[in-house]
């Protein structure tokens, strides 16, 4: 068994592979305080697996010595984080190379793994990373936006009477009360920002790219965009084990 950590903003995902099948999943959030044993208490009894090797992704590192103690303390085995000494199979045409988040590398190498090349994969968490990859084998960098989450969040703490509201596909696009106003604002505008933002960096690449959905909110994006061929939920953690895989082959 391999475990692979995606160590997110707001939830920290853990994924159980069994050779390449993905056989468990589990979420909690990101708290970025917590030891080593709060966080195996978090987790209860979902990973009582034997794991050969555990691979992390994170973009919180004050987690980072937690997660290892971890998987040192609570599951008897090393932690693997993914950093840019890692070869991602492909030029990274960014500047520099190594401040480009790696957790943009690593859904971008899964992306081209499984789907090939050109891609564009849209990654939907907290902030919305938007990643190229091109024909001639180069990642030629992206777009980070906000998230959903965090438009319709703005909406309600930065003013006094707009509510907090759910995200859902409103049932129209003219809303008929504050709430539905807010909704159809936040979920509409981010479609057209999305598809917007697809196609004018499809049209800037110059080719026909695949283009991928993936995230925790990608199906309630993906309902509706019309860029979005391809939905891979799990597209991450399936990234991380494929890189655990190309390191250990031998």
């Amino acid at each position: 068994m391999i475990l692979a950590i995606d160590i997110g903003n707001t939830t920290t995902k853990f994924g159980v592979f069994e050779n390449e099948n993905l056989i468990k999943r589990h979420i909690i959030p990101t708290i970025r305080s917590k030891s080593a044993d709060q966080i195996y208490e978090s987790i209860g009894n979902e990973l009582d697996y034997n794991f050969r090797g555990v691979i992390i992704s994170s973009v919180v590192p004050e987690l980072n010595e937690s997660l290892q103690k971890l998987v040192e303390n609570h599951f008897n085995s090393t932690a693997t984080f993914v950093n840019h000494d890692f070869d991602f199979g492909f030029e990274i045409k960014y500047n520099p190379p190594e401040s480009v988040g790696i957790d943009r590398l690593i859904v971008a190498y899964g992306a081209v793994q499984k789907y090939g090349k050109p891609c564009i994969v849209c990654d939907f968490g907290t902030a919305t990373n938007i990643e190229v990859v091109n024909s001639k084998n180069e990642y030629i960098g992206g777009i980070i936006t906000a998230g959903m989450n965090l438009l319709a969040d703005a909406l309600h703490q930065r003013t006094s009477k707009l509510p907090k509201i759910e995200l859902r596909k409103p049932e129209k696009i003219i809303g008929d009360s504050t709430i539905s106003a807010i909704q159809s604002g936040v979920y509409f505008g981010y479609i057209g920002l999305v598809d917007g933002l697809i196609k004018q960096m499809s049209d800037e690449l110059g080719e026909k790219p695949k283009v991928i959905g993936t995230g925790g909110l990608v199906n309630l994006i993906s309902e509706s965009s019309t860029m979005i061929e391809i939905v891979d939920e799990n597209l991450m953690l399936e990234s991380l084990r494929m890189i655990y895989d190309a390191q250990n082959k031998n």
